[in-house]
């Protein structure tokens, strides 16, 4: 395991300072702010600390409410709004100086059979094929190199590979609103199935909204031609998956307006069953 990846494992690992209370903290970003992707994960932890082992994360819906601030600890409360036969429902707000910074409601399910069906995986390369996100990003001339050294900084822990150049890599004319990207964990995993959503979920915050930018041939918050800030995010958890395996992330955005952009995704594992879904709208504005 490489040593960005058990830092990334700690900062998820929640300290529990009271029944259904939890602490994290935070490291920088891209941003001046805590990565949402982040915050979503940490509560999705506290949130299944508190449900039986046999009971796997199936979705979430959570709200962005305030940019969180990296130099303060975030605290965690667990509202336990049900237990049931077969499901689990859960509720976290996470509090930064006295204020919310963000809330998710989340469902945990006891494993039962049923029907069974699913959209077919599109056609990509093999992620082998294709560039390293160091190796992108070190051949654009155009970024400021601190920008690139935040931008893997804050990857290092995941190997993430875009299919097609990123946002900020070609910009200045509108593409198809679609992008897809293969990513795995830079190292192996626990077996923890909770593990596995709680890792996904991080990653994907990462790059829903690119589908967006595309739209409108923008480079995004790498080149400042672009105000962005996620408002919302829903995942459903179909099938299980390893988040140290490859995962394809296929994204596209349907709409924008009103200073917001819509992006959904699913994602599939290499040997093409969907594993999740996923729907994000952010805030998207040129900047004034």
């Amino acid at each position: 395991m490489s040593q960005a990846l058990q830092d990334l494992l700690d900062l998820l690992d929640l300290e529990q300072i009271e029944e259904d209370i939890f602490r994290g903290h935070s490291r920088a970003a891209v941003v001046p702010r805590v990565f949402g992707g982040q915050v979503a994960a940490q509560a999705l932890v506290a949130a299944g600390r508190t449900v039986p082992e046999d009971r796997l994360a199936h979705s979430l819906h959570a709200y962005f409410l305030r940019p969180g601030d990296p130099g303060a600890p975030i605290v965690y409360t667990v509202d336990r709004m049900n237990d049931g036969r077969s499901f689990t429902a859960r509720r976290v707000l996470a509090v930064q100086h006295g204020q919310p910074i963000f809330a998710l409601s989340a469902s945990f399910q006891r494993h039962e059979d049923g029907f069974d069906h699913q959209a077919a995986m599109p056609a990509a390369p093999d992620p082998a094929t294709l560039p390293t996100s160091a190796d992108r990003l070190h051949g654009y001339d155009h970024l400021d190199p601190a920008v690139v050294e935040r931008f893997l900084e804050a990857r290092e822990a995941i190997d993430l590979r875009y299919v097609d150049e990123p946002p900020y890599g070609k910009f200045g004319e509108p593409r198809e609103p679609h992008s897809q990207v293969w990513f795995r964990t830079n190292g192996k995993l626990a077996d923890d199935p909770l593990l596995h959503v709680v890792l996904a979920t991080y990653v994907s915050d990462m790059t829903l909204l690119d589908s967006v930018l595309l739209a409108h041939g923008r480079g995004g918050w790498a080149v400042g031609d672009v105000v962005g800030a996620s408002l919302d995010h829903a995942m459903w958890f179909h099938r299980p998956f390893r988040a140290d395996e490859w995962l394809l992330y296929d994204q596209e955005s349907p709409s924008a307006s009103g200073g917001r952009g819509l992006g959904q995704a699913r994602i599939y594992t290499r040997d093409g069953r969907l594993a999740i879904s996923v729907i994000q709208e952010g805030v998207v504005r040129a900047p004034r």
